[in-house]
């Protein structure tokens, strides 16, 4: 195994720090969109908001594709230099808008940062050998904690800006502040990149070739689950803890964060876990995990009041007596329960399971006659699931890093199945993760506005992780019959005995 030169370490530390000021970028509507609508600068509904938050990711998502073209191409120093100083643009006037069209324009044109993701796998990869590339793209993929640093941070920064929402026209010099980081990244990369382009070059039909593959597509898929609903929830997270655990958006932004950090971090350990056990087995055991948490997270926060246990008549005859805690009918006397209702969310306490109270109610008065088996009082259950929110955040944190070791093991196949075409595959799979990113927050915010409920857009996620295990785990069947039908008969032998 030949051992990266330095030349190979220093473009991917580069390409990382690029790849993390782009994905800041790219999240900024996440925190920007909740804070303005939080302090009633703008009156935009559920569905507008899901609409904001994807259309830069849309951008990110189109571009990815051709960006990885030109990468390929021309090599990543100044397809990366160029599109950081375009991307700053849009950005820098951002802080005129003042409509949701106008909002919506330049997000869309500074959600061209989100193609830098394809720049960074393409640039990185023709730096090391097929042995070094699951953990060098783990690291570069690391940029993702660029979400996170949008979500701790920028909070702070519109709260001290606008004086706690007192000015709130203040806000707008935050799109001035990621503009001008943006423009010192890209000279800082273009004056220290050196350039490099992949060993053989190639007509544009054969380099769009693999995309006629369906492999590709499958890998796309899970890209859209353990990409695309990242980078929907790491903006998605912040309106979802402020309407429903009621938390200030600076603590929501420190609590989203949580779940975004992590989960670009972990994924160089993914790099790793993928070149040492094999892509395919770290897939099985991300998409399962995604299937469980995700259905652990459906659950939303609720007061159900449900009919319980009551109280039949023994025999025959007349009520002589009613009261809340018991009734004497034809001479026999049945105790009830007594309401004695607790006001849960009144309460000073962290529940992690569901709470339950019951009571019986009188439904019969006094002088009058029964028959035997009449219902005397009729049976109240109130079940309380508080949601706790510090149990919701350790499972989305779990869920976050589960993702980010998934989107290491879908780009340690791309080199395995596609050597060649890194740049064009790697930017079609990006896309569709993209695409990810883009439907994620509009899907959700239609589920909300459908149903009511937050918590649909876990719901779309349990769905989601079903559908790629399910096809993953078939192909893997097929694979195997094909490949070693004597092995795969003698164990489906062993299965049915």
């Amino acid at each position: 195994m030949a051992k990266p030169t330095f030349t190979a370490h220093k473009m991917l530390f580069l390409n990382t720090l690029a790849f993390t000021i782009c994905f800041a970028a790219w999240m900024f509507n996440g925190v920007t969109v909740t804070f303005l609508v939080d302090n009633g600068a703008y009156d935009w509904d559920s569905v507008q908001i899901g609409w904001l938050l994807g259309i830069p990711v849309l951008t990110g998502a189109i571009f990815r594709l051709p960006v990885g073209i030109l990468t390929d191409k021309y090599g990543g120093k100044w397809v990366f230099g160029g599109l950081l100083i375009l991307s700053a643009i849009p950005m820098f006037l951002l802080s005129y808008a003042d409509s949701f069209w106008e909002f919506a324009l330049y997000s869309f044109g500074y959600g061209l940062t989100g193609a830098g993701f394809a720049v960074g796998i393409a640039y990185t990869s023709v730096w090391y050998d097929k042995d070094w590339q699951g953990r060098a793209l783990g690291i570069f993929g690391a940029g993702n904690a660029g979400a996170a640093l949008t979500t701790l941070f920028a909070p702070t920064i519109l709260q001290n800006l606008t004086n706690n929402g007192a000015d709130i026209d203040n806000w707008r010099m935050l799109p001035v502040i990621y503009s001008v980081v943006l423009i010192l990244m890209a000279v800082v990369f273009v004056v220290f990149a050196q350039n490099k382009k992949p060993d053989t070059q190639r007509t544009m039909k054969k380099l769009l070739k693999p995309l006629g593959n369906i492999r590709v597509w499958r890998f796309g898929l899970y890209y859209f689950l353990v990409f695309g609903c990242f980078v929907a929830f790491s903006q998605w997270l912040m309106p979802y803890y402020v309407n429903v655990y009621y938390l200030p958006l600076v603590t929501a932004g420190i609590l989203a964060a949580a779940f975004s950090f992590p989960s670009g971090v972990i994924r160089a350990l993914g790099g790793w876990m993928s070149d040492k056990w094999g892509a395919r087995k770290v897939m099985y055991w991300v998409l399962g995990s995604s299937l469980v948490i995700s259905f652990l997270l459906i659950f939303p926060k609720m007061e159900i009041y449900s009919p319980g246990n009551g109280i039949m008549a023994k025999q025959a005859g007349e009520v002589t007596q009613v009261s809340e805690n018991k009734i004497i009918a034809g001479e026999v006397e049945y105790n009830l329960i007594p309401r004695n209702e607790t006001d849960f969310e009144e309460t000073n306490r962290d529940f992690v399971f569901p709470k339950k109270e019951t009571w019986q109610e009188p439904v019969v008065s006094e002088g009058q006659q029964i028959q035997k088996k009449e219902l005397l009082a009729s049976g109240e259950t109130k079940i309380f699931f508080q949601a706790n929110v510090w149990v919701f955040t350790i499972l989305v944190i779990l869920l976050g890093s589960v993702w980010g070791i998934g989107k290491a093991a879908v780009y340690k196949h791309i080199p395995e199945y596609f050597p060649d075409e890194v740049g064009v595959v790697g930017g079609m799979v990006g896309v569709l993760g993209g695409l990810g990113g883009f439907f994620c927050p509009i899907i959700f915010g239609y589920l909300l506005d459908g149903t009511g409920l937050w918590t649909s857009g876990w719901m779309f996620t349990l769905f989601i992780s079903a559908i790629c295990l399910w096809w993953m785990h078939r192909t893997i069947q097929k694979m195997m019959h094909k490949e070693q039908p004597k092995l795969m008969r003698q164990i489906e032998s062993k299965e049915k005995n």
